[in-house]
């Protein structure tokens, strides 16, 4: 939203979007976990989440993520703008309708495909302000793409116990804990090139090439670390670290445009 507005977007559209957004994921997650409350008993991670406990049923569940996500779309539509509002509505579909159901269940390639919904927030926030979909936001919109499967799988590769009681076909389970990691280090290369491309698509500064390349660089070498560990090794640290590079990346694109040169 910065970006695309050159600066300060403002506090009303920046707050009208995030309540958008949040009424969105809250409701695409609450029926997604209404989805999930059988494979959720299976898996230590999950199975003290309300639904699996039976301290909330899947119909309250299925009835409040409607409500939350009808109330997005709506609220998008009227507060931010009819495209930004179509983008979401999407997204919530995809997640609760698609991902959830099927993917999640049914393909090895669900982490990559359910990244299409978990980038589009980037693209939102574009349209937000632009209310258009133009290069830029396309580019933001493949960094989270990219960025995905790596940081999921870091997750996944610790949890293989878990999927596999829940017959749940991660990459871990269906391809082997080797060939994922050498996947993690693809699209770690995937995710720091999609920034390096972004210097040239946005015409950014000097700021944001210079955290690009040194955090990028960090990136790779984790997930070098990780496909040449014997076992788990460095799956945490990659796991962490790359929440913290996404957020320097992001911010660094902010700062970059107040103090450009």
């Amino acid at each position: 939203m910065f970006l695309a507005a050159g600066a300060w977007p403002g506090t009303m559209i920046v707050t009208a979007t995030m309540i958008g957004g949040i009424l969105s994921a809250g409701g695409a997650s609450s029926i997604n976990m209404a989805i999930d409350s059988d494979i959720d008993g299976l898996m230590k991670r999950t199975r003290n989440r309300p639904l699996p406990r039976g301290t909330i049923t899947k119909k309250n569940a299925v009835i409040f993520g409607l409500i939350l996500g009808i109330t997005s779309g709506i609220w998008m539509w009227i507060a931010v703008n009819p495209l930004s509002a179509i983008l979401s509505i999407f997204a919530y579909v995809f997640y609760a309708g698609i991902y959830s159901p099927i993917l999640k269940r049914k393909t090895v390639h669900n982490t990559v495909l359910g990244g299409i919904a978990g980038a589009m927030p980037a693209l939102i926030g574009w349209t937000a302000i632009s209310n258009q979909i133009t290069i830029e936001g396309i580019a933001l919109f493949i960094i989270v793409f990219c960025w995905q499967p790596p940081h999921f799988w870091a997750l996944a590769l610790r949890l293989y116990e878990d999927y596999q009681a829940a017959n749940i076909p991660m990459a871990p389970n269906v391809i082997g804990n080797e060939y994922t990691k050498r996947q993690i280090m693809l699209w770690s290369l995937l995710t720091v090139a999609s920034t390096i491309a972004f210097f040239f698509v946005a015409s950014m500064g000097l700021i944001f090439i210079i955290v690009a390349i040194t955090t990028g660089l960090r990136f790779i070498y984790v997930s070098i670390q990780v496909a040449r560990g014997e076992h788990l090794e460095h799956t945490q640290t990659l796991w962490r670290y790359s929440t913290i590079y996404l957020s320097m990346i992001f911010g660094s694109m902010i700062i970059d445009e107040i103090y450009k040169f």
